[in-house]
């Protein structure tokens, strides 16, 4: 994974120098493999930097054939490669969905929150609708940082959206929002370890979730998801590459597999996030490391993929509803944006990359 890794280094910074953020933007794998990557590149002499970005030496441009160069290709400026482009009503519910936003309770270090671009909420609404997944439905939000259940709302289309969320504050933030619009936006203060309210298990056609991306708490998100759903019901979720490795991606297929549930969807970088809300900042471990750069200038580089799953008829649940389940919400292993991991970023990639 590693020599891959550095090969895609080499090829895109090929044609020009770019900052870290630029690399960062069309990096699909593991954070921490391009983090020792990159050092390992710039060790050796094939990469150089300096406060504009990073370029290519003249011994590393020996290591990119430049008949490879020759062949060019790039996600659909369009869609942005999320394959749906939202039109008509949805356009003015991207603005009136902005204007709300504004008010939103601050992401907080104490839930790891973040939340991604208003225009990719948008863009899976779209998605969603396009599967006929929202007239009609009855959807459940197992989390809700990106406040889709406001975006749902404001098509008019489900027929339910309930919210299983852990923080109360946004819990009061919606209903200020039912207030003034006129939404029925249930919310149900819950914390994905404990057992599942009674009265939400098996009854929606829907479920939503950005998922921790510890193995517990991914296995944790899903499974509560997925008994709140009906027969044949349909789910979605999120899920990086950044700081889920491979290894987990397939330990989520499997567990899907044994859940009676097929994937229909794999929708790369379909989501972007923000990472410096003023409040919470998670790309200082590049500081931490030991790089130098200049600040991010608005480049939404951290990114996740887009699944969609169907149950193939009734459920089989490996995690029974009533049970408490044990959740770890920090990887060590491979989340680095984590604040709490900070202090000790920068010894540990150091002893990596010697």
């Amino acid at each position: 994974m590693r020599e891959k890794a550095e090969t895609r280094i080499l090829h895109m910074l090929a044609p020009s120098k770019k900052t870290i953020w630029e690399l960062l933007e069309n990096f699909n794998a593991p954070l921490k493999d391009f983090i020792v990557s990159l050092k390992n590149l710039l060790e050796n002499g094939l990469v150089a930097s300096d406060m504009e970005g990073f370029y290519l030496t003249e011994k590393g441009k020996k290591e990119v054939n430049p008949e490879s160069l020759k062949f060019k290709s790039k996600i659909c400026p369009e869609c942005s490669g999320k394959r749906v482009i939202f039109e008509g009503k949805f356009k003015e519910i991207l603005t009136e969905f902005k204007r709300i936003t504004e008010k939103r309770p601050p992401p907080t270090i104490d839930f790891f929150q973040g939340y991604m671009q208003e225009r990719d909420v948008i863009s899976r609404v779209a998605l969603m609708h396009n599967y006929n997944d929202l007239d009609g439905k009855e959807i459940i939000l197992m989390g809700d940082d990106d406040l889709l259940s406001i975006a749902l709302s404001l098509t008019k289309l489900p027929t339910r959206i309930v919210v299983l969320d852990i923080d109360k504050r946004l819990g009061d933030f919606l209903k200020e929002v039912n207030s003034e619009y006129g939404f029925t936006i249930e919310f149900k203060e819950y914390d994905v370890a404990h057992p599942l309210p009674t009265d939400v298990i098996g009854k929606f056609d829907v479920f939503s979730s950005e998922p921790l991306e510890t193995l517990t708490g991914l296995k944790a998100f899903i499974c509560r998801g997925i008994s709140c759903l009906k027969e044949n019901g349909v789910g979605y979720f999120g899920l990086t590459v950044l700081e889920a490795s491979y290894k987990k991606w397939l330990a989520v297929q499997k567990l899907l597999m044994k859940m009676n549930c097929v994937i229909t969807d794999i929708v790369q970088g379909f989501s972007a996030y923000p990472m410096d809300y003023g409040n919470v900042n998670y790309e200082k471990f590049v500081y931490d490391i030991g790089f130098v750069v200049d600040k991010n200038p608005g480049i939404n580089w951290y990114k996740s993929s887009l699944f969609r799953f169907e149950v193939l008829g009734k459920p089989k649940l490996l995690v029974k509803p009533d049970e408490y389940v044990r959740v770890k919400p920090v990887d060590p292993e491979e989340d680095l944006t984590h604040p709490s991991l900070y202090p000790s970023i920068r010894k540990r990639f150091a002893k990596r990359c010697s």
